[in-house]
């Protein structure tokens, strides 16, 4: 990666960054957004297209009702105010991948403008961020430039993707750091995935960002010049071309230098932007109302039918279940990273004696092998329902925290869920206090020395002392029982 500038703390203290972010996302539907081609990914190239969506002369489109439902079930989403009346608009511009020469969008009547996502603070709280506008439009196809044999004299164009429905997020300039901007995608992709509009896939092109920044002396108003950064495709690499770039123009401003308005391209390998061309405006779109495509009519009795199937989003959903199952902030936040995790949870806490331990479960031994063995919640070997059983097995006192984490490593090296292996390994945790009793005799005649050491006062020898009794149990023994005997047994000296 790049050096990214450093500067004194005195001189980065003297500029603020202006940050905006305009988001495409893919919607989920089955068909492309003004035709009957398929959407699917990884199709053979130019295979998904018809005259509608290559652009031939007579085709004519027809909206896809699906695409409209899903862009306004994410402007509500977003907390954006939908228009009854929006305007489908022609961006102009020539690209090889663009077979029409020219986008069908949405200019100065969008489907839905104003709305809102609150993003956590650097000191505490939240911060707002504003949402300018979501509006429709077609994909572009995609350009090749590498990957056949002729790819040093000619690039391919796969055409597949023309015609898939995006909404473009723009959202004000109300962010003033990476870190801000990365919160802000964070939120926004999981408020979307709450949905169900779209899966968000940023390896398959379902999610796309394209950052705009620039800079100002503190304390004034006036924007400064932007540099448009194009097509980043992860959260992290928008954070870094962020960072770089901050840095970049501060660098120019301090050396005197003017700041050019420009799209630019992030190298991650490099760590660095590179220019790509001057920034467009927007008369050089030459935008004019489509007029193969009607006003796009959405009523207030249709706003209202497609809101009822807006699900409880992920804020929302958070606060509740701190106060239903007394889960810490924390746990909601973990348990409410996505719609499937947090449904599969509640459905297990409802179920479990103690919801809390199911939390505490998830987080503690779930999680931390998923993450290791790379899986998914979707693909875990041990579902929340195993979860939950678990959860009761302990509760009850029938297994102890150490027998769960075997029979977890167990479940996993095996791709089992939890009852499956409870059921073939039948472990029991050893309550027989004479037997136990039994192991401690000659456990602390075994070790005189730390028996001497507990007795004179040093008392967290206890914890060695416990370890060798589970260790001699096979970790069947029950901890708290093991705890009391052990304590009378050496107090007693017996």
């Amino acid at each position: 990666m790049g050096k990214i500038i450093e500067f004194p703390p005195a001189v980065r203290a003297k500029y603020e960054p202006v940050i905006g972010l305009e988001v495409h996302v893919q919607l989920l539907t089955q068909t492309k957004i003004f035709c009957g081609c398929s959407t699917q990914f990884g199709s053979k190239p130019n295979s998904n297209v018809c005259p509608v969506c290559l652009g031939m002369p007579g085709a004519l489109p027809v909206l896809n009702k699906k695409a409209v439902e899903f862009a306004v079930l994410a402007s509500q989403a977003i907390h954006c105010q939908v228009r009854e009346t929006s305007i489908f608009a022609r961006k102009n511009y020539f690209y090889p991948d663009l077979p029409k020469g020219y986008q069908i969008s949405q200019f100065d009547k969008p489907l839905a403008e104003h709305g809102w996502i609150d993003i956590p603070a650097a000191g505490g709280g939240t911060k707002r961020i504003g949402i300018t506008r979501l509006h429709i439009e077609e994909d572009a196809g995609k350009s090749i430039h590498d990957g056949f044999a002729d790819s040093d004299a000619y690039t391919s164009i796969d055409l597949n993707r023309t015609g898939v429905p995006l909404t473009e997020i723009v959202s004000e300039p109300d962010m003033r750091s990476p870190d801000e901007a990365f919160e802000y995608l964070t939120r926004l992709k999981e408020i979307i995935l709450y949905t169900g509009v779209s899966d968000c896939n940023m390896e398959e092109g379902s999610l796309r960002c394209d950052a705009n920044v620039s800079i100002r002396p503190v304390g004034q108003e006036k924007l400064g010049t932007k540099a448009e950064i194009k097509n980043v495709n992860s959260f992290r690499y928008v954070r870094e071309a962020l960072e770089y770039e901050i840095a970049r123009q501060i660098e120019l401003v301090e050396s005197g230098e003017k700041i050019t308005q420009e799209t630019r391209l992030y190298n991650p390998t490099e760590g660095r932007t590179y220019s790509m061309r001057s920034k467009e405006e927007a008369h050089d779109y030459r935008y004019f109302p489509e007029p193969d495509l009607q006003p796009l009519v959405v009523d207030a009795r249709w706003q209202a039918e497609i809101r009822k199937t807006l699900p409880e989003l992920p804020e929302a959903r958070r606060s509740r279940m701190v106060g239903d199952y007394g889960i810490t902030e924390y746990d909601a936040q973990v348990l409410t990273s996505s719609r499937t995790l947090a449904d599969q949870f509640e459905e297990a806490a409802k179920a479990s004696k103690n919801a809390k331990r199911v939390a505490n479960l998830v987080q503690g031994e779930l999680m931390g092998r998923l993450k290791a063995a790379n899986l998914t919640i979707e693909d875990s070997p041990i579902t929340m329902k195993g979860v939950a059983f678990s959860a009761d097995l302990v509760e009850d006192g029938t297994i102890s925290s150490k027998i769960l984490k075997d029979l977890y490593d167990k479940a996993f090296a095996g791709d089992e869920d939890f009852p499956a292996v409870y059921e073939r390994e039948k472990p029991q945790q050893l309550t027989d206090t004479g037997a136990i009793e039994k192991m401690i005799a000659e456990i602390i005649a075994a070790n005189p020395k730390q028996v001497e050491q507990y007795r004179a006062g040093k008392t967290t020898m206890i914890g060695f002392f416990v370890g060798q009794v589970m260790k001699a149990s096979k970790g069947q023994a029950k901890p708290e029982l093991v705890n009391e005997l052990l304590k009378k047994h050496l107090a007693s000296g017996s």
